[in-house]
């Protein structure tokens, strides 16, 4: 296989296996290890309180409580379950779809596990590792509840969550994002080996530096799914379901902004300027998108909207995530531009025209922004384009491979492809699984009075 095969079949991405054998004597970067543990606490912070007051500012009143309350119990509940057998079955070697049982119940992993990083001969603790895709894991699976908000039951949400947090984002995440690590390229004989221990998507080349399709994409269709078999709200387009406090959202939006950096420049695994790079594209991408957003209201509508706005910063933040540490600046300014205009349309012209009751948009902003974002990143990665391109691990020392638009974008295609196909699938089974041994929808005098009263005995407000 030649370096240039290797290099189309994408030999850099966001996360690798950690726990690599290793020489005796490996002294770590306390700078990499702090941004990464800062990255953490970012990437929690974009689900309690970002996420949660994103959401709740979008709902009615009587409902708020209810929201909060899914993303809190949600992002509780996948911490354990990523110490029982997430982080194992994603990120441990297995076959081409799932992980092994290295690291059942956490088993092996302690403060001296080393874990690798994008550079050869260069780590950090695993446990930095661990606890950071374990914060990503949280707020993927807090997403989905967006799009069937004020009309499921609290029981219905989490049996859901752990089944499709199971059989929808482990394996993505380990199909995406799992390879030996690039101390594994030692020569071109080594090739085949390391591309048979690897993910699916990984393998066949599919770029995504921080989860355009794991984690977006993933979401963004298990919504849509929901939304559709669960059914429109009582009273959907009959009674006003206008968000009862944009102020609450706004809030919510400008804490996903900020936590964002540790998202996408904490994939990085570095503090180096491929950090910096994330950074940047994640700052000026979402700025573009917003005012994208904004303007094409302005025109089409003939007024801004703050809802808009925010709606606009989100899908930036979107797009941006598969191409962060691949894009220029430039090239992410103009996907933002795009994927501005784009999810405005879906989730005004399209949504109204199929008659689907998406809540808050998770389809129109998450799947569509990751799509845009996917296939954009085949295109940005592009040198020529200001990006970063990819990584030939098996050159010595590593180096920037050629370019190949039409092979980077089949394999782009192919991670879009897999992920709504697996996604799509996986979720609505599971959704019928669920609705048989729990029941998913709340009955209409439930979601009269609310789910805050109903499912929780409590209120948001008490005036």
């Amino acid at each position: 296989m030649t370096l240039r095969k290797i290099a189309g079949l994408g030999a850099l991405l966001s996360l690798v296996t950690p726990g690599l054998a290793m020489a005796d004597e490996v002294v770590l970067n306390s700078g990499d290890t702090a941004w990464m543990l800062t990255a953490t606490a970012l990437v929690l912070f974009m689900t309690i309180p970002g996420l949660a007051l994103f959401y709740s500012g979008m709902v009615r009143s009587k409902n708020v409580l209810s929201v909060m309350m899914q993303c809190f119990a949600i992002t509780g509940l996948i911490s354990i379950l990523w110490v029982v057998y997430g982080y194992s079955l994603a990120f441990t070697e297995g076959n081409a779809f799932i992980g092994g049982t290295d690291r059942l119940f956490a088993a092996g992993l302690n403060a001296s596990s080393i874990g690798a990083t994008f550079t050869k001969g260069v780590y950090i603790p695993e446990l930095a590792f661990f606890v950071f895709q374990g914060a990503f894991a949280c707020i993927t699976c807090a997403l989905i509840v967006g799009a069937f908000a004020e009309r499921v039951k609290f029981a219905g949400v989490m049996l859901f969550t752990v089944l499709w947090f199971t059989f929808a984002y482990l394996p993505m995440a380990h199909m995406v994002w799992f390879f030996p690590g690039p101390d594994a390229f030692t020569s071109n004989e080594v090739v085949p080996e390391v591309l048979a221990k690897s993910g699916y998507l990984w393998a066949k080349g599919a770029l995504d530096f921080a989860g355009g399709t794991v984690v977006h994409i993933n979401a963004g269709i298990a919504g849509l799914v929901g939304a559709l078999l669960i059914g429109k709200r009582t009273g959907y387009g009959k009674e006003l379901m206008a968000p009862h406090s944009l102020t609450m959202t706004m809030i919510g939006a400008s804490l996903l902004w900020v936590g964002w950096f540790g998202f996408n420049a904490g994939s990085n695994l570095e503090a180096n300027g491929g950090a910096a790079l994330a950074m940047t594209n994640s700052f000026v991408a979402t700025a573009a998108a917003a005012l994208a957003w904004m303007f094409a209201e302005w025109i089409i509508k003939g007024h801004p909207s703050l809802l808009g706005a925010l709606s606009g910063a989100v899908a930036g933040l979107v797009a941006v995530t598969p191409a962060a540490g691949y894009a220029g600046p430039m090239g992410a300014i103009v996907l933002g531009l795009v994927v501005g205009v784009v999810c405005l349309f879906f989730c005004t012209v399209v949504k109204n025209a199929l008659g689907y009751d998406d809540s808050l948009d998770v389809f129109g902003v998450h799947c569509v922004g990751g799509i845009i974002g996917a296939l954009g990143t085949g295109i940005l990665v592009n040198p020529a384009l200001g990006g970063a391109g990819i990584i030939d691990y098996t050159a010595i020392p590593p180096k920037v491979a050629d370019y190949d638009f039409a092979a980077q974008m089949i394999s782009q295609a192919w991670g879009v492809g897999t992920t709504l196909v697996w996604s799509g699938i996986g979720s609505a089974i599971l959704y019928k699984i669920v609705d048989v041994i729990v029941g998913l929808r709340a009955n209409v005098e439930t979601e009269r009075e609310g789910l805050d009263i109903t499912e929780h005995t409590e209120r948001a407000y008490n005036m």
